[in-house]
């Protein structure tokens, strides 16, 4: 019995397939063994002129070629058959057929369709037959395997020695056939990644006004834009090294008092297109540097420069947030999230580590992050070794945060930011060093001394229905001076309702409101609301078109100033 069965052809019951491929010589009319015998002829005469694997493409290309052909003679539906009888194609008098007939209902080891065919109503030829002589080879050597060899008879053991001797020519091409398609697939696996660059862009066109007393007639209506060209190289397919190439030109709008004075509103009413500009305008450069990779189950950031901490954290702002001032959320950078995300970032380093269960029908896939981003800018440089920049020596910002995902539709994240600011630096500037990014000018107001800062932010959202999203922040500044009179608080917190798939599927219909970052305190101070509301069109996958207006009131956190308005056509090009 070992002697038979290590003779068998051990070859996947799939080759069934690739046997329809190759066989073009089909069994005569039913006869005994001998007319069997004659085909045998034809047929070793045919192997000998065959190669033994697949040497070319060309031969490749034939052979899914067939496949397809094949594939398209039956598009209906239908369920497999175990019984040889009822493969009307193939004679039942040959004892070939009876023989496999025998072993198959016993052992069932081969398939066919309800229709009684091979698909293409061709007859069985000696390369399928062989086929199928190998599927009961392999499930005779898995009866043995398992044990339950008592349910293989003698008979049948010298039946399949029988057939083996008849159809070896058969079962020599298959196995030569099988070998190189084995080969070939481990080929593919090995290669089935490979380092890849894609290239990712986005382009912003935007035509914006101010207006407003006496902001209206110092402003004029002006055409900025912003160009992002992103390279994302995966080595592995779980990482990605992005590198970010920007250029713009946009500049804000200068908001007056009302004797028509220039108010230093901060980061008030700032868009988010204006966010990486270039000076001299439109020059090119280099704004974004990091690193992703799986770390076990969590996930690390490597930020080389340009790194954010809303690049690693959940911001929990859906419909409003795009990617950090990207082109297709909120108008303003201060509806696109919480401020206390504005605080640092540069170079360094961020950690995911999830918890909670997919299946879970309460807590849903949350995480705890951890994070450190140190300044890139002319105040302080995480790259610059001299006294006071660096890493650890200039401004940077600790940020620890834990996300909740609460059933499918409710999201609560807890965040805490420890900075540390250099005199002369703005508190909410994403380490970016240009200029405040949210928040009044007395928020952001360059102590004469070093400080510190903690922060604490709770940001939430709610998503009632497909058709529905809220959402919302909360944000508390402690800023402790290193001098005399140099402490201050600021306050921000805002709320926002879309309305996704608005008029037509991608498009958002988008309302926030809510205080910019001010300071606590301030003798005539009065809080700075903002309210913005705009509509995102998306014209195709890839370009979309967003009207929207900018309402301020007390821009500068001044009882004498006017409200002030900035209007927004915003075309945004992604590829």
């Amino acid at each position: 019995m070992s002697n038979i069965l290590w003779k068998s052809l051990v070859v996947s019951p799939a080759i069934l397939g690739a046997a329809l491929l190759v066989s073009s010589t089909a069994i005569a009319a039913p006869s005994t063994t001998k007319g069997a015998s004659s085909i045998e002829t034809s047929s070793t005469a045919e192997v000998s002129q065959q190669p033994a694997v697949l040497a070319t493409e060309t031969k490749e290309a034939q052979v899914l070629a067939q496949v397809n052909r094949y594939s398209n003679e039956n598009n209906t539906s239908i369920n497999q058959v175990t019984s040889v009888s009822q493969f009307s194609d193939v004679q039942p008098t040959d004892w070939a057929f009876q023989a496999l007939q025998s072993l198959v209902e016993r052992y069932g080891c081969i398939a066919g369709y309800p229709n009684g065919t091979f698909r293409g109503n061709r007859a069985l030829s000696r390369y399928e037959f062989a086929a199928g002589l190998n599927a009961c080879l392999d499930r005779v050597n898995e009866l043995i395997a398992t044990a339950t060899a008592d349910m293989v008879t003698k008979q049948d053991l010298a039946t399949l020695q029988r057939l083996q001797e008849e159809f070896s020519a058969e079962l020599a091409t298959l196995r030569g056939r099988v070998d190189a398609l084995e080969g070939r697939t481990a080929e593919l696996e090995a290669n089935q990644f490979s380092t890849t660059t894609k290239l990712k862009g986005e382009a912003i066109f935007a035509v914006t006004d101010a207006f407003g007393s006496e902001t209206g007639k110092a402003n004029r209506a002006v055409f900025q834009d912003r160009v992002r060209l992103g390279l994302e190289t995966s080595f592995t397919g779980r990482d990605i090294l992005t590198t970010r190439l920007a250029a713009g030109n946009a500049t804000g709008f200068s908001l007056r008092d009302k004797t028509g004075n220039p108010i230093n509103a901060g980061g008030v009413g700032k868009q988010t297109f204006e966010v990486g500009s270039t000076s001299p305008a439109n020059s090119v450069k280099i704004d974004k540097l990091t690193y992703e990779a799986p770390l076990g189950p969590a996930r690390v950031y490597l930020s080389a420069s340009g790194g954010q901490h809303s690049d690693y954290a959940a911001v929990n702002n859906p419909y409003f947030f795009d990617k950090t001032d990207g082109g297709k959320g909120a108008l303003s950078t201060f509806a696109s999230e919480n401020p206390i995300y504005r605080i640092g970032g540069g170079s360094g380093i961020a950690l995911n580590v999830p918890f909670g269960k997919p299946g879970s029908s309460f807590l849903k896939p949350s995480s705890i992050t951890l994070g450190y981003l140190a300044s890139n800018n002319s105040v302080s440089n995480a790259a610059n070794p001299a006294p006071s920049n660096g890493l650890f020596d200039g401004n940077y910002a600790a940020l620890g945060q834990l996300n909740f995902n609460v059933g499918n539709r409710v999201a609560l994240a807890a965040t805490y930011v420890h900075g540390y600011q250099k005199a002369g630096s703005t508190l909410f500037d994403s380490g970016l060093g240009g200029g405040a990014l949210v928040g009044t000018e007395q928020a952001n107001a360059p102590l004469a001394n070093a400080s510190s800062s903690n922060s604490y932010g709770i940001s939430a959202a709610i998503k009632p229905s497909d058709k529905l999203s809220l959402s919302g922040f909360v944000s508390y500044h402690d800023v402790t001076g290193f001098g005399a009179n140099d402490d201050k608080e600021a306050w921000s917190y805002g709320a926002g309702l879309a309305l996704p798939d608005f008029g037509k599927k991608g498009n958002v219909l988008g309302i926030f409101g809510g205080a910019q970052p001010y300071s606590l305190g301030a003798t005539g101070r009065e809080t700075p609301y903002q309210v913005e509301g705009f509509y995102k069109y998306r014209v195709s996958e890839n370009v979309s078109v967003t009207p929207g207006v900018i309402w301020m009131t007390s821009p500068g956190q001044n009882n004498t100033s006017n409200d002030a308005f900035v209007g927004t056509l915003r075309t945004t090009f992604s590829f």
